[in-house]
């Protein structure tokens, strides 16, 4: 009898649980939105989890030694929304903006960085999303240029 009604109270709460769950999953805040002409997509943390994994070690000129970034690539996220061309441009939460070529949306080049040494990135440290190329592994991610499109605090990205 009581193995019964421990059984029932486990199940119950796991059930509980498993509804709270299903709620905080549905009341997910969308952390960035990507504006393609007059359609929006908005993405939550967990909706850029789902995709496709892109990581890599590389030194920054912010950070102190090799970091290990993992993301959604830039490239990805494009294949995805259907978009090849246009300008990128991406928004931090304070509005500083940023330009990004298509062109740079290639094979092995930059990430939607939501995790620096496996760890979330809080506002402070950079997050929660965080615009960064494999700088260590081609001198042409190495410029002024390049470095200013590595824009964090990253929430809203637009394609014209």
């Amino acid at each position: 009898m009581i193995a019964r009604t421990l059984s029932k109270t486990i199940a119950a709460a796991a059930l509980t649980i498993g509804l709270a769950s299903a709620v905080v999953a549905q009341d997910e805040e969308a952390v960035l939105n990507v504006t393609l002409a007059e359609e929006t997509h908005s993405f939550t943390l967990s909706d850029l989890k789902s995709m496709p994994v892109s990581r890599f070690e590389t030194t920054t000129i912010w950070t102190d030694g090799a970091q290990a970034f993992e993301g959604v690539s830039l490239k990805h996220l494009f294949e995805t929304l259907n978009v090849d061309e246009g300008t990128i441009t991406a928004t931090a939460i304070n509005d500083y903006a940023v330009e990004i070529p298509m062109s740079d949306a290639v094979e092995d080049g930059p990430i939607i960085a939501y995790h620096t040494n496996g760890e979330e990135m809080s506002r402070r440290d950079k997050g929660p999303l965080w615009v960064v190329y494999p700088y260590d592994s081609d001198i042409a991610y190495q410029t002024e240029l390049v470095y200013s499109r590595s824009i964090w605090q990253l929430d809203r990205i637009s394609v014209e």
